[in-house]
C-alpha cells in the first residue's frame, strides 16, 4: 500500500525531474520492466500503437518530447493514491491537463503508465 506522503513525494520528484529536464532523473521514477501507454507516443512518431515496452525506447521517446518542447513546464494540481498507484493530476504541454497513473512496485519505481490528456485547457 503506498501511503498519501509517498504518492506526493513521488509526484513531487517526478514533476521536478520533467522540470529540469533532466533526462537521468526523469528515467530514475520507471522501472527496467516498463509499459508505458500514451497518446503523444503516436503524435510525436515515435510508433502507432501508444505503447511502450522498454525503459531504452522510454528514454528515446522522452528526448523526442524534451527535444519537441523545450519550454516545457508542469504544474502539478493533486495527486491521488490507490492500491500500488499513484495518480498525477497536472498541467502538461500547451496547457493540457493531464492525469497519469503509475503502478509502482516495492521499490516505488513505475512498472505500467497510463497517461490521460484532455482536448484543450482546463474546463474549470
Amino acid at each position: 500500500m503506498i501511503t498519501t506522503d509517498q504518492a506526493k513525494d513521488f509526484a513531487l520528484e517526478w514533476i521536478n525531474s520533467w522540470n529540469s529536464h533532466n533526462l537521468n532523473s526523469i528515467m530514475e521514477h520507471y522501472d527496467d520492466k516498463i509499459e508505458f501507454h500514451s497518446p503523444f507516443i503516436p503524435l510525436l512518431k515515435f510508433n502507432d500503437t501508444g505503447i511502450i515496452k522498454s525503459k531504452a525506447d522510454l528514454a528515446k521517446y522522452f528526448k523526442i518530447g524534451l527535444d519537441a518542447y523545450p519550454d516545457l513546464r508542469f504544474k502539478l494540481h493533486n495527486v491521488f493514491t490507490g492500491i500500488n498507484t499513484v495518480t498525477v493530476y497536472y498541467t502538461s504541454v500547451n496547457k493540457r491537463m493531464a492525469a497519469e497513473v503509475f503502478h509502482l512496485n516495492k521499490q516505488g519505481k513505475a512498472t505500467k503508465v497510463f497517461c490521460n490528456y484532455s482536448n484543450a485547457q482546463s474546463l474549470y
